[in-house]
């Protein structure tokens, strides 16, 4: 058990997770500048954009840079400094740390330690979409950016299909299209909305059916960051779902895998396993059917 009193006392050292502005530069509160100002050093995604808030903000604590691929060797520099009595903070681009950011393996390393970790609220974009969209708010899953890979992309959203809860992504303009067409077509086409530039100069929220954004994508120039968010599962979303799972119970095994390889065009092998999770039979069993009988 590791139990954290974080302000006693009230001035120690510690990891410091500072949120950063993700558009708007009067995101930053008046904490997140004097945290800032007193930690030793700022641990920084970039530490060329670092430097031009820190600028803007009047703040000279020294950088030093943090991202996925120095933050294995940097963790131990980092947590030793706090040991020795010194309070780091850690940055990222934009917005918070760790939310599909670099910073979660170093506060994770900081807590197996049991040094203190000391998360500032502040600017999200995930979570300003949300309220944004018009939505459930709650429950909501979070999940960051799809796989980019299609197949990895669908394999991810039919894990996703049967939660009740409002799904929040990531998205880059590069692949939001392919996105949107990969959703409906594993989701179906709920309501949907995204963010766009959130707290930026051009913010634009979009709201609709799925294939209505998607309609509304191949019109338009894809620019900026965008934030999609998906009703979840309720009733009639439900509904419809069963009756898709259950497309194949008048076939028998054999024609099963067949419609598989042929309508999501499977391997053999392929339809197999998915005819076997589908039917909830062993994989064997589905294998002698296809093969044998």
């Amino acid at each position: 058990m590791n139990i954290q009193h974080s302000y006693h006392p009230q001035e120690h050292a510690a990891l410091y997770v500072v949120p950063t502005p993700i558009g708007n530069l009067e995101d930053m509160t008046f904490r997140a500048i004097r945290t800032l100002k007193e930690c030793t050093l700022i641990a920084a995604e970039d530490t060329r954009n670092t430097k031009k808030l820190l600028h803007y903000f009047e703040i000279h604590t020294p950088l030093i840079s943090y991202h996925e691929h120095n933050h294995q060797e940097r963790e131990k520099q980092l947590l030793d400094k706090i040991r020795q009595g010194e309070s780091i903070a850690v940055v990222s681009d934009a917005g918070m740390p760790a939310i599909s950011d670099p910073g979660s393996e170093l506060v994770q390393a900081a807590v197996r330690e049991e040094l203190d970790v000391i998360v500032l609220p502040g600017a999200n974009a995930a979570l300003a979409a949300l309220v944004g969209s018009g939505l459930t708010a709650q429950p909501f899953t979070f999940y960051g950016f799809l796989p980019r890979k299609k197949k990895e992309k669908k394999e991810t959203l039919e894990k996703l299909k049967l939660l009740n809860s409002t799904l929040i992504f990531y998205e880059s303009p590069y692949r939001i299209k392919d996105t949107l067409e990969t959703v409906e077509e594993v989701l179906g086409d709920r309501q949907a909305a995204i963010g766009r530039e959130i707290s930026k100069k051009f913010e634009e929220f979009v709201r609709g059916s799925i294939q209505e954004l998607f309609s509304w994508s191949k019109k338009n120039t894809m620019r900026g960051e965008f934030v999609l968010v998906i009703e979840g599962q309720n009733e009639a979303i439900s509904a419809s779902l069963e009756q898709e799972l259950s497309w194949w119970q008048d076939l028998s095994i054999k024609e099963h895998v067949v419609a598989l390889m042929r309508d999501e065009d499977l391997s053999s092998k392929e339809a197999i396993k998915k005819a076997a999770v589908e039917r909830k039979l062993p994989k064997r069993e589905v294998y002698q059917n296809y093969h044998i009988d």
